[in-house]
């Protein structure tokens, strides 16, 4: 905690000292900002305390190396997250300067909304008392135009639409560090303009998501700034910018000795706010300014880390007479603490110990492959759910917590929040947020509860865990494939949200894997891909199948491995729903209690979870298409081919293609039952 507080206190003075000497400088252009009318925070409230730890991290961090950091400390309802985005092709100091400086601002701003965001020239940031992570918001949406307009504006709003439209794909096909896209198109004759443009979404965004919302940004620009030769638009999640000069650095950049080929014209006046300052408008002037304001800030940094050295120094001095007197056990402990300084997500064990009763059986919720699972309440009164790790791991403490560190960083609406971790000794515990009706499997295969679920709740249930999965497979900062998606593993919300669990389990215990393959086969029968049962070979498809199985399991009410069709009990569901898709009978394979809902909708939802267990890994889609075949109705789908392990029970010699039933064959061999789940090791 002293190391901290020292990174803290040196912060805070090379801060003020940098204000005292360039105020100016340090203050990177602000456009606007936007403070929530949702709630209200006090001064010493918890809120302002854990909003002074994310904005702090935010602003201490160096490694904006991708132009994103998020933050998040404390627990709800006094939970704070913040976010900060640099736009593409600003330059590392640029962008550590802008987040720095925002990050101060936005308190000033907004002195005590609980909800706030603010752009700047090169960055934004925004924070919240809500989970903002994987979240979409252009509720608050800004536009800044240039009064100019162009002398073609039919031709010069065809060629920004053709650019922005581009563009806007790129973007969203990018990674889960960054989802920004710039570029250039010349304006057809008889205009000589070239429009320049640049998009940035969070890239905590799912692609669709970034998608939609720089889609939303495009088509406001006919009714704010038509045929406007620069305009930058801004929502919470995402902003567009284009102008007729460049104002990014283009990719390659122009040969040092080549003279520019046209002479900026002075800006126009603009509504709102200026545009950004063209490079070519920089003259002998710009270059002087430029060289002074170098000169002051090297010799300010070269008094600021004089002074900081000093400060350690005796701090370090003092530390290390503090130390020689603590026990080595305690040292050992201090060895670690690093880890939990900046998010506090290590619990005291004997906290947990009480708020689960002493793990008593009251209290326990289930049993897994990795161990038990209790309901707990602390002291603040809030609900957790604690799964009791079993004593096989072989990562020590600090490796075991560098990974939780990571694991808890996944955050989305459609994932159980992992709040965090417990060691002492041999126990080692994970805490979750509590989700009070419990698992998916209690509802769909009872027949009275799964009266409980209409087609609207499962229609929703359905797209949840879609989405979800396309976080852990696309958009969070680790692809993780689950490798036990199940019903069990899919809890409900007060509101029947779907949240999946048991993600990034295997990164804590597993180390025998590979990208693609595993020794070890572990899931649960019926919904493991037929290439991992056989071979051993994951892959995001291997999930994908999973996805199909449970998909219909949900339209059906019933499971695939005992699915019942009258007097015919061995054959599974996957084949019976085959077969009637084929015979264009899908409808029996609906769920009786199914009275009221979209008939279309359920029809399709059949021919997705076809499309999902298809035995051939090529033929399966990714889940960025389910979602999409989820989300629109005129999306025209492929013909499913046979499913994995497909049984003809009227036939059991082979089937039309020649291939033998082999799905009793397969579920005798290889199978270990296990909840877990797998992260690819290597970067994105």
């Amino acid at each position: 905690m002293e190391s901290f507080n020292l990174r803290k206190t040196l912060f805070f003075l090379s801060f003020f000292l940098a204000k005292l000497v360039f105020p100016t400088i340090s203050q990177p252009p602000f456009f606007d900002k936007a403070c929530s009318d949702k709630g209200n925070y006090t001064t010493n409230s918890p809120f302002k305390k854990n909003l002074d730890a994310v904005l702090f991290s935010l602003s201490s961090n160096n490694h904006f190396d991708s132009g994103f950091y998020n933050a998040s400390s404390g627990e709800n309802p006094d939970r704070a997250t913040a976010m900060a985005l640099c736009r593409g092709n600003v330059a590392f100091e640029k962008c550590r300067s802008c987040v720095n400086d925002s990050a101060h601002r936005i308190i000033q701003e907004c002195p005590n909304q609980k909800e706030a965001v603010g752009w700047y020239q090169d960055c934004q940031i925004r924070y919240s008392n809500n989970s903002i992570f994987g979240v979409r918001d252009s509720s608050v949406m800004r536009a800044y135009m240039n009064l100019q307009k162009s002398p073609d504006p039919i031709g010069f709003s065809q060629t920004l639409r053709s650019l922005l439209d581009g563009l806007r794909n790129e973007a969203a096909s990018g990674t889960s560090t960054r989802k920004s896209a710039a570029g250039q198109l010349a304006v057809p004759s008889p205009s000589v303009d070239t429009i320049y443009a640049l998009v940035d979404c969070f890239p905590d965004l799912s692609s669709l998501d970034c998608n939609g919302c720089l889609s939303q940004l495009q088509s406001y620009i006919p009714a704010c700034c038509n045929a406007s030769i620069g305009a930058r638009i801004t929502a919470t999640s995402c902003q567009l910018n284009y102008e007729i000069q460049p104002f990014f650095e283009l990719s390659p950049p122009p040969p040092p000795s080549q003279p520019p080929s046209v002479a900026a014209q002075p800006p126009p006046s603009a509504v709102k706010a200026p545009s950004p300052t063209s490079p070519s408008n920089e003259g002998s002037n710009g270059k002087t300014a430029r060289t002074v304001i170098i000169v002051v800030v090297s010799v300010v940094s070269a008094s600021i880390l004089i002074v900081g050295i000093c400060i350690i120094l005796r701090l370090r001095k003092r530390k290390h007479k503090t130390t020689l007197q603590k026990s080595e056990s305690v040292a050992h402990g201090d060895a670690t603490s690093e880890i939990s300084t900046a998010v506090t997500i290590q619990f005291d064990f004997d906290t947990i110990k009480i708020a689960t009763n002493d793990f008593s059986d009251e209290n326990k919720l289930g049993q897994g492959g990795f161990g038990a699972v209790y309901m707990g309440k602390l002291l603040n009164g809030q609900h957790i759910a604690v799964k009791r790790l079993a004593h096989n791991s072989q990562q020590g403490d600090v490796e075991f917590k560098n990974e939780v560190l990571l694991v808890v960083k996944l955050q989305h609406r459609n994932l159980v929040r992992l709040l965090g971790f417990c060691l002492q000794g041999r126990e080692r515990l994970l805490i979750y947020e509590f989700v009070p009706n419990g698992s998916l499997d209690h509802f769909i295969f009872d027949f009275e509860k799964r009266r409980l679920l209409d087609w609207e709740k499962r229609y929703k249930i359905i797209n949840g865990v879609a989405r979800g999965l396309l976080y852990l497979h696309e958009d969070s900062r680790l692809r993780i494939i689950h490798r036990d998606l199940k019903a069990s593993n899919i809890l409900l919300d007060g509101e029947m949200n779907s949240k999946i669990a048991d993600f990034g389990m295997a990164r804590l215990f597993k180390v025998d894997e590979t990208q693609g393959n595993t020794s070890r086969i572990v899931g649960t029968y019926g919904y493991m891909a037929p290439e991992y049962i056989m071979h051993g070979q994951f892959s995001v498809k291997s999930d994908v199948f999973s996805f199909g199985i449970l998909v219909l399991e949900i339209v059906c009410g019933q499971k695939n491995n005992s699915f019942h069709n009258g007097d015919r009990k061995t054959e599974d569901l996957s084949s019976f729903a085959w077969k009637n898709w084929k015979a264009g009978t899908s409808t029996n394979v609906i769920d009786s209690t199914l009275i009221v809902g979209s008939r279309i909708e359920m029809i399709r939802c059949i021919h997705i979870g076809l499309l999902c267990v298809q035995e051939n890994v090529a033929n399966r889609p990714t889940i960025a298409s389910v979602v999409l075949m989820l989300s629109s109705s005129s999306l025209s789908l492929p013909i499913p081919s046979e499913p994995a392990f497909f049984m003809d029970i009227n036939t059991n010699e082979s089937n039309s293609d020649g291939r033998h039933a082999s799905y009793s064959t397969a579920k005798s061999n290889q199978i270990s039952e296990n909840e877990a789940s797998s992260t690819e090791l290597y970067p994105r």
